[in-house]
This record gives C-alpha cells, structure tokens and sequence, in this order.
C-alpha cells in the first residue's frame, strides 16, 4: 500500500507539473505540455486523486478554447482517454459545461465544445456513466432544438442529439415522446439544414421507438403530406422523413405502407417537371420499401415497376435534368430487378425492363449509360437464376423472351462499340458475356457483325488493358459455348490480334489471350477426321506466340500454367504437322516440367501450375511418346510418385493416370515398369488405406493397377499380395476404414479382371477357401474377402465356381455385424454377374428364410441398384419375373422394422428407372394405403427414383409427384417426414419437377418447421423423467429442405415469409435444428440480403443466447464438443450477417458484435472463423 501511495504520489506531482505548464504564456510550452498530458493519459497505470481530478478536467476543458488552433486539437484528443480514467462526476460534469457553452457561449467556440461533446459522447462505455450523463445532457439539447436560439446552435445540438440516439437510444426510453414531439416539431423549419438534420435525428431515434410512438411518428408525416397546400420543400422534407424511417426501423414499417406507398406514387406522377428532387426522393424511399419491407411491398410491387420503367425512358430534350432523371430511372430499376430476384415469383414482372433498357443503351451521358448496363447483366443473371436446370424453352420462360431481343441487343451494342469511350466498351463487352452464359449459344448468327469491335478493342492504341481483358473473355466464352463451324470465316481476322494480346507485357492480357489461343486451337481443328478449314496457315503463328511464353522463365505463375496448358493443346491437336518444331518444344518442356514438378512438394500454390504441367505431359505422351526416351520417362515418374496422397486426390488421379499411359506405351522400355514397381506403387498401397479415397482418385487408382499387371517385370501374385496385405489390421492404427476395405476389393477385382481367367480363377477359390476355413481369428480375412468375391463377382460370371452362392451365404450367421452386410454386398453383386441363375435363388431365399430377410433385402438392393445404373443389362432383369420382385416387396412395406422399410423403398425407387410406368403407377395407387408404414415407403421409393441424370422416369413421374409430395399434409409424421425428404431430393436432382408446385407445397413445409405440442412426451424412468420430442427429426428434416430449396429454387420463394416466424423459431430451437438454420441464415444473407436486414432485430437474440450457452457442470466430452461446434455454427452465421451492408446501422446487431469482441474467447472463435 505505501509504495501504491508513492507512486500516486509521484504521478500527481508530474500531472500538477504538466497543468502549470499548459496553463503558462508560452505557446511552445502549451503545446509541449498538452503533448505530454495526452503521453501520460494513455499510459495503462495513469491514476489521480480527486482533487487533481477536477483540475485537470478543468483545464482540459479550458484548453480547448485555446486560440491556438494545434493546442485545442491535441486538447481534444486528449478527451478520448480521459474520459475512460475520470469518475463518473467528472464526465457529468465536463458534458454540462461544454452543452452551455455550446447553448450560450462565445461563437468562435461553439465548434470546439460541439465536437469535444460528441467526442465524450463516443467514449462513454459504462451504461450508468451514459444514464448520468442523458439525463442532464437531453433537457438541454431539446431545449437547444427547440427554443428561439440561432440556427447554428440548434443544428449542433441536433448533430449531437444524433450521436447521441445512435449510440444510446435504448436507455432513453423514458423521453422517447417528449424527443419525439420536440424534433417533429422542427420539421418544418423555414431553415432547410435544420429540417435535413432533424429527419437523420428522427431516424437514429426511430430505431429504438416502441411500434406506438412509431406509429405516431408516421402518421404525422402521413397527415402533412396529405395536405396538398403544403409548400414544396416541405413536402421534399416529409417524404425523406418517410424513406429514412423505412431504412431506420426495416420491417417494422411493413404495416404503414398502404398509407405511405400510393401517396408517394401519386407525388411521383403528378409533380410538375421542374421538381425532379421530389420525385427523386419519390424513388428513393420506394426503393428503401423495397429493400426493407419486401414482404408487405410485394402488393405495389407492378405498380412502382411501371412507374420505374416509365422514368427509365424520360429522357427531356432540355440538358439541366435529364441527367439527374434518367439515373433515377436506371438507379431505382436496377433496385427493382434486385428485388424481384430475391423476393418475388413473378418471373415475367422484371423482364418488362429488357426492351426499356435495351433502348437506353443510347444514353448519352456515359456515367448513366454504364448503370443502364449494369442493371441489364443484373437482368441477365435473373434470367439465369429463374431459368436454371430447364432444359427445355417454352415461349413464356424468360430465357425464350431473352432470345427474342438478341439481335435487338446485338445490334445496340455494336453501335456502343463504335463509340470512342473506352468504358462504355468496357460495359459492352460486360453485357455480351453475360448474355453468352444465360443463353450460350445465342450469338451464332451475330458473330461477324461483332468481329470489327472485337478486333477494334484488341488492335486500338488507346485500348486500355480492361478492354482488352473484358473482349478477350468474352472472346474465350463465345468460342468455347458455339459450333466451330461458326467462327471458321473468322479465324484470319481474330487470330492476328489475339497473338498480339498473347505478347502483352501486363500478365493479365497475356494469360487470358493463352486461354482464347486454346479455345481457338478446338475451333480450328475440332477432329483429327476431314476438317472443311485449312488449319496449317495457323499452326505455326499460333506455336511461335506460345513457345516465346513457355521459353521465357521470368514471368507470372499465371502465365505460366496457361502458356503450359495451351502448349499442351497446340501438340496434341497439330502434333502430326509440327514434327520438327517438337524437337525444339519438348526439351524445353521436359525441362519445365521437371523444374517445376521438383519445387512441388514445397511450394503449395503451385497446384493449378501442377494440374497443368500433368495435363500437358499426358497429352505429349499421348501424341508424341515415340520421341520421349525411357530416362525421361523415369525422371517423371520419381517426381510424379511425390504427388501421390490422399491431401490432394484430384491431383492424385492426374499423377496416376499420367503413369497409367506412360506404362501403356509400348516403346516405354522394361525401366519404366520398374521405376513405376519401385516409385510409384509403395505410394499407392499407403493411399488405399485411406478412408478418403474415392471418385476420379479410385478409378485411376484402379487402372493403374490393370496398367501394372502387363508391365514388364511385374508378378501378378506379387501385386495381389501386396494388395490384401494392406487390409491386415495392425497393432498400431487397428483394421482398415470401412471404406478402405470396398477400395482394396475394387482394386483386387480390377486386378483378377486384367490377369486372365486362370489367375482370376485361382484367387476366387482361393478367397472361397478363405470363407470355408471360418473361424473368430479369420474374422478381416473373411470380410475382405467377402467384399472381393462381391466387386469380383459384379464385373465377370461366377457360376462356374460351384455352390459359391451358398458358401458367401453362411456368412450370414457370422456373429460379427460387418461380416453379414459384407455377405449381403457380396451375394448381391455376384448375382449382377450372372442374373438368371441367382437372382431367382436370392429371391427364393427372401421368401423362405424369415431371419435373414433384412440381409437379403440388402443383396436384392444391391442387384436392382446396380441394373438401374447400367442401361445395357436393364432386360435382363426385366425377363426375371419383376412380377415377383414387386409383390415381395410390397409385402414388406409394413414391416414394423425401419431397416426393413428403407432397403424395401431403394429396391422400389431404382426398380422404377427400369420399368418407371408400371411402378409409379403401383406406388402412387398405395399412398392412399389405410397403414402409415406403406405410405411413408412408397414416399421414400420416389425419393430414391429421382436421381440427377436424366431418366424416362423424369417424364411418367413430372405430373404425378404432387400426389407423393402432398403427402405432407398426412396426419402421420412418419409419412410427412418421407415426404420432406422426397421434396429435399427432388429439390437437389431435377428442381423443374417440383417448382410449379412450391406455391402449394411451401406453407405445408414451412409448417413442418414448427414444435408441435402433441409430439412431445414425456417418459417416466421412474428415478427421472425424461422428455421425448417425436418431431425433432421432422423439424431437422424441413429445415435441411429449405436450405436445398434455396440453392435450386430461389426464384419461387419469398425469404421474408420465412425468416419471421419460422426461421426465427428454429434458431431458439433444440441443436439438431440449430445447426442447418445456422447454414440457412448465412445462404439468406449471402443471396436475400435485403430480406434479412429488414428483420435483423429478431434474429440477433437466440444467437447471442447460444453464442453464450453453456454445457451442464457434468457433461460429458461428446455434449461440450455439441456446444462448441453449435457456438461456431452460430459465429459463422453472425459473420456473414455482418457482411450484409447496413449491419452495423442495426443497435442490437451492432451491440452484439460489440459484445463478440468483448468477449476474448468468442473474439478468438469469431476471427478464425472469418479467416476459414
């Protein structure tokens, strides 16, 4: 305590040292005493006592009046510290001094105490502090705003009153009506500063008025404005207060509108020309409607689109406004179409735009021009959105109404092209590359009346390099999404500019003119068969422009991949006429590659520079492997055996397929096999264990193995050796990975398969020998085994292999759970090979041995899954009495069993690809069944019927779905989950069977998402009671559908019908539902965030409570690792809301956010999440 005493004392002798100082005559002195004050005040120790206290407030406050104009600055910054270390007194008493010198003080000081109050203002973070310091300081700013004091004084007070109800509107509710009163009051003002800061003033204490006060506050406003002998900028002031109420409070106006909404169309139509601000601010506040309000807009939604459209074409011969009108126009259109795309389902409102704006791409004022364009991609991209997944145009989609103005368009902007601006060719060039992603092939019979401003873009000397860019792409995009045939008139006239592009010295240029020299290779030769063009004029100007790029060492990465890739291209299309100039590329080739390749395993953003250098030496083994020696061969193999991991499985596949056709080349030489027997395949063996081994990475994987097994110097047991040996269980990491055991077995199949018949023959009995054997100890033998035979048994007919269907059958008594579904899997795919004669033995079983049905079901499944994805051997199941198949497993459908009633639905959904009108029909008659059970599995086997690929089924099932997915109306929550699921999947696969039914389906889904009552129980275990909620996974189950309807149906929802209540709801909800409305909220965000912000207020409360939930004192590791993912789910949702513009305009959000970083341990999870 003495020593704390000490340096107190100390302090304060330094403090009254530097207050002397500031006090003196000396300017200097001042000034260094200020500075040193502001030093001393930022120290973290700083502490006075309280007499030193109000002296030095004292004289911090006289300091600012300072009449030199660095001492009162530093003066003021010495406020922000200072404010954090003095007692609430002080502060209270400092912001009543400076209000009456603000209200009653000398002029010259006025500024000064205005800003050291907003500065005290801001720095004030103690709640009591602020109650203290609004309960004196409101009185005399209302006084201030309303008393007869001079207009200055009374906008200071305003601008800080603002301050003030931005940072503390919530504590004052108690003055709330008398503030209100006060600055409505001053709406109409004579002095229109005044009234501009009033109207911000209302709005930042709009955003914390109960919904009576707002009300109030409207209805004022309203009355004025429906007095039409009001003054007109009386009027203008009325109608910001309107629009920035909307943007203050967002849904929450909802209910006012149909008062607001026709006065302000009518103010729109009826002011006289002159008055342009009053239709702007017109626009603007139907535009801030539009935005926060999109629920309750949506009824005038036609009628200000017309009004938009209308002002989108008045263009007055006079210059003053024109400007000025048409952005409006333009401004508030492209709002409109925005909205529309977000909220509405109307898809033929916005495009009435298209002509309109098509029209005014001859705007001739360029900064106006540039918006028309903007709003017309944003145009585009709807139609895209709207017209995704349809493969068929029908005259009423938008993308058919879109291919009617084509040449319209084309025509438009060929003339914009003719124009001088290098932005409004920038824009040009924006639109056309849209327009060639929503319709690709829209520009066949337009290509050459673009030719001219293409070349003009890449030839003219005051083309900036984003023209050249933007033409360039555009470029590329045309020619990869057209017939080659299109451009072959072309090719003399494009080729000249684009090699000169390829010599650019900005990389940006340059790699994009690399990738149209490889679109421009497709064209021109697009076959190695009889081409109607003469490509050989073009070979070498192209090979000349890419060698002197891939020669060149010091340029970007980008360049680099793509001068590799186009290199790539240019041999394996034009190898057979470049044969003495490969003498030349492909050392230099061979020599990058291994430069690069060796610098790999270290240097991890090189991946799209790997994927291109595999590509390419793919594609010059391929062509030209005659003139690669085996040495270079062995090099490459070394590095590529680097590349193989289960880190990067695309890169994976690439390394193994490059020495899949290394090997397959005859000419490769015995060393190559060796190398690869040597390099390559110990890597192999470690990644099949992987249990991340899957797609492209196993395919290749498994070709690589087939490749193998025909290299010189390779034992076909030897190999297969190795392979089982990598399913033995080891006493460090235990047995394989489920998935790992189904890799190894594919590989030993595709293995046999390359060997021969005598060597696949030999290992089947040996891996039957292995089941006979039996025995506890042989338990990951047998299930390798089993999973062997199966992969075996799919691809090549077992049936000469005597009674192996009754040996993988014993199996089914095994003990061991994986054992029996390995027999299942097994039985299942042997029969694939040979169907007539087990499918009928498989099927006999079901019939008679009760006990096993589940894993019989299982081999049946296997079976019918396999012909429904293999359209060659479809009759052949067809001619196996699918008669019988069918009853049987109709009879199943109300097994009691939920196991049972899956697989009995997946056999019923994939048997319906293969014979789609007899089974849809046979389902449909029974989801009018009296049993749930028989219901909910029909609904299931449509599930698994709708599948991505295209199917004959898709047309049989298109105008039949709705009697399944109806069946969310169901009074059995079994069958109305089934039909969640249904909808989820074809929501996902084929989005166009659903969509004209959304209207219907989505209120009964929205439904789905809410806590029934009368599913809950409670169960007595006699100690405890426990709580048993039968719709949780009902719940889950609707909300995971939205989130997918989001992705593939967007343009047929209204988010802001969803958001409150349902959304809301779900995130109070239990952590099963937690979590996918924590992924729905960050899609909204993301794609609606308009509808989101409108409604902001009432998200942020159930995420601040599971931000801070806590798990119970003696919960277990699996509960607190629950809560710890759900609190990350949670900040990654309040992430992307705060990237939503106008977030932080929002007092609860912003106060959560404050709270977040508050908090060190949600700050820590909050930033590495925004780093992810």
């Amino acid at each position: 305590m003495k020593v704390s005493g000490t340096l107190l004392k100390m302090s304060s002798l330094l403090i009254n040292g530097i207050l002397e100082k500031m006090t003196g005559k000396d300017k200097d002195y001042r000034y260094m005493a200020t500075s040193d004050l502001l030093n001393e005040l930022n120290k973290e120790g700083f502490n006075v006592d309280s007499e030193l206290e109000m002296k030095l407030s004292s004289i911090v406050l006289q300091q600012l009046e300072d009449g030199a104009g660095d001492i009162s600055g530093l003066a003021l910054k010495c406020l922000v510290p200072l404010v954090k270390k003095l007692a609430p007194d002080r502060v209270l008493e400092m912001t009543d001094k400076l209000c009456d010198k603000l209200l009653s003080g000398k002029a010259q000081h006025r500024d000064i105490s205005s800003i050291a109050l907003k500065t005290i203002i801001s720095e004030i973070s103690s709640t009591d502090v602020a109650k203290s310091v609004l309960d004196t300081l409101s009185p005399k700013l209302i006084k201030g705003i309303t008393g007869p004091i001079n207009t200055e004084v009374k906008c200071e007070c305003l601008d800080i009153l603002c301050d003030v109800l931005h940072k503390f509107g919530n504590l004052m509710s108690s003055q709330h009506e008398l503030l209100l009163g006060s600055l409505l009051s001053q709406l109409g003002s004579n002095q229109a500063t005044a009234r501009k800061k009033c109207v911000s003033c209302i709005a930042a204490l709009a955003a914390s008025l109960s919904d009576d006060l707002l009300a109030k506050a409207t209805i004022q406003v309203v009355r004025l404005l429906q007095n039409k002998g009001l003054k007109a900028e009386m009027i203008r002031t009325n109608i910001q207060m309107i629009g920035a109420l909307s943007r203050a409070v967002g849904y929450r106006f909802g209910p006012h509108l149909a008062d607001t909404v026709p006065l302000l169309i009518d103010y729109c139509i009826n002011a006289s020309e002159t008055d342009e601000e009053l239709r702007e601010y017109s626009l603007q506040a139907l535009e801030s409607f539009l935005l926060r309000c999109p629920r309750d807009i949506s009824s005038y939604c036609d009628t200000i689109l017309h009004l938009t459209l209308e002002y989108l074409n008045y263009d007055p011969n006079f210059t003053d406004s024109m400007e000025e009108d048409t952005d409006e126009g333009t401004q508030e259109e492209e709002e409109d179409d925005e909205s529309a795309d977000e909220y509405t389902d109307d898809e033929d409102a916005s495009w009435k735009a298209c002509p309109k704006l098509i029209e005014r791409f001859k705007e001739r004022e360029e900064n106006v021009k540039v918006d028309v364009f903007n709003t017309f991609i944003e145009l585009l991209r709807q139609t895209g959105n709207v017209s995704k997944g349809q493969v068929e145009i029908n005259e009423m989609s938008p993308r058919w109404l879109l291919k009617q103005e084509v040449p319209k368009i084309v025509r438009s902007l060929n003339r914009q092209l003719r124009e001088k601006s290098i932005k409004t060719k920038v824009g040009v060039f924006s639109v056309l590359k849209e327009l060639v992603i929503v319709l690709p092939d829209s520009l066949t019979d337009h290509i050459g009346s673009l030719i001219t401003g293409i070349e003009r873009a890449l030839n003219d000397k005051s083309s900036t390099s984003n023209l050249k860019i933007e033409a360039l792409i555009f470029i590329r995009l045309v020619l990869a999404s057209h017939s080659a045939s299109d451009f072959h008139p072309y090719i003399k006239v494009l080729l000249n500019p684009v090699l000169s592009a390829v010599g650019e010295r900005y990389y940006k240029v340059t790699a994009e003119a690399l990738r149209v020299c490889g679109e421009l290779v497709r064209v021109i030769r697009p076959s190695f068969e009889a081409c109607p063009l003469d490509f050989k004029p073009y070979v070498r100007p192209i090979y000349n422009a890419i060698l002197s790029r891939l020669a060149n060492q010091d340029q970007d990465q980008e360049v680099k991949e793509s001068a590799i890739s186009c290199m790539g291209l240019v041999i394996s299309t034009f190898g057979d006429d470049l044969k003495n100039e490969l003498r030349i590329c492909l050392p230099i080739l061979v020599d990058r590659m291994g430069n690069e390749i060796t610098r790999l395993t270290s240097v991890k953003a090189n991946r799209p520079l790997r994927q291109a250098t595999l590509g390419t030496l793919n594609s010059l083994v391929v062509a030209c492997g005659d003139q690669i020696g085996s040495s270079a061969y062995e090099i490459i193999i070394v590095e590529l055996s680097t590349l193989i991991s289960d880190s990067d499985l695309h890169m994976t596949a690439l390394a193994l397929e490059l020495c899949c056709t290394m090997m397959s080349d005859g000419k490769s030489g015995q060393n190559v096999g060796l190398t690869v027997r040597y390099k390559v395949l110990p890597q192999t063996l470690i990644l099949i264990r992987s249990s991340l081994l899957q797609g492209h990475a196993l395919l290749a994987l498994q070709r690589f193995f087939a490749a193998l097994v025909h290299s010189a110097n390779t034992s076909f047991d030897a190999l297969l050796d190795s392979l089982l040996s990598t399913a033995k269980p080891s006493p460090q990491t235990g047995g394989l990975a489920k998935q790992a055991l189904y890799s190894v077995a594919q590989c030993v199949a595709v293995l046999c398969l390359a060997a021969g018949d005598q060597k696949c023959g030999s290992t089947v009995e040996m891996l039957m020998s292995i089941l006979k054997d039996g025995g506890v100890a042989n338990t990951a033998k047998q299930h390798l085994s089993l999973l062997c035979l199966g992969e075996i048994g799919r691809r090549k007919d077992l049936s000469n292999h005597a009674d192996i269907e009754k040996i993988v059958i014993e199996s089914f008594q095994s003990p061991f759970e994986e054992i029996k579904s390995a027999a299942s899997y097994a039985l299942g795919n042997i029969a694939v090979g040979n169907l007539s004669k087990y499918l009928p033995f498989i099927l006999d079983q079901i019939e008679n041995q009760q006990k096993k049905q589940y894993l019989l079901l299982h081999s049946l499944k296997e079976v019918i899954v396999r012909q429904s994805s293999d359209k060659s051997v479809k009759a052949e199941l067809q001619d196996a009495n699918i008669e019988k198949i069918l009853n049987l497993l109709f009879n199943h459908c109300e097994s009691e069993e939920e196991g049972v009633r899956n697989v009995v639905a997946e056999c019923l959904g994939k048997i319906a690809l293969i014979e789609p009108k007899k089974i849809v029909h046979a389902l449909k008659e029974r989801t009018r069944s009296p049993t749930a059970f028989t219901r909910a599995t029909v609904v299931i086997a449509v599930k698994y019927s709708i599948v991505e690929r295209p199917e004959k089924i898709d047309e049989i099932i298109y105008p039949e779905i709705s009697s399944f997915l109806m069946l969310i109306k169901d009074d059995d929550r079994h069958v109305r989950r089934a039909a969640v699921l249904a909808l989820s999947t074809a929501a996902h696969n084929k989005p166009n069977l659903i969509k004209g039914l959304l209207t219907e389906l989505l209120p009964l889904l929205y439904d789905q998402t809410v806590v029934k009552k009368d599913l809950i129980r409670t169960v007595d275990l006699g100690p405890f009671k426990h709580t048993v909620d039968d719709g949780l996974e009902l719940r889950k189950a609707a909300f995971e559908c939205v989130d997918t309807l989001l992705d593939s149906c967007l343009d047929q929802m209204n988010p802001s019908s969803f958001i409150t209540p349902y959304l809301a709801s779900g995130l109070h909800d239990h952590y099963d539902v937690k979590m996918p409305c924590h992924l729905i909220l960050s899609k909204l965000a993301n794609k609606c965030p308009s509808a989101v912000l409108a409604v902001l207020d009432s998200l942020v409360e159930p995420l601040e409570k599971t931000i801070n939930h806590k798990p119970k004192m003696d919960a277990v590791k699996q509960e607190v690792d629950r809560n710890e993912d759900m609190i990350r789910s949670a900040l990654r949702a309040i992430a992307s809301l705060n990237r939503i513009s106008g977030s932080d305009c929002n007092l609860k959000f912003k106060n959560l956010m404050q709270y977040i970083f508050r908090t060190p341990a949600l700050a820590e999870k909050y930033n590495s999440i925004r780093l992810e």
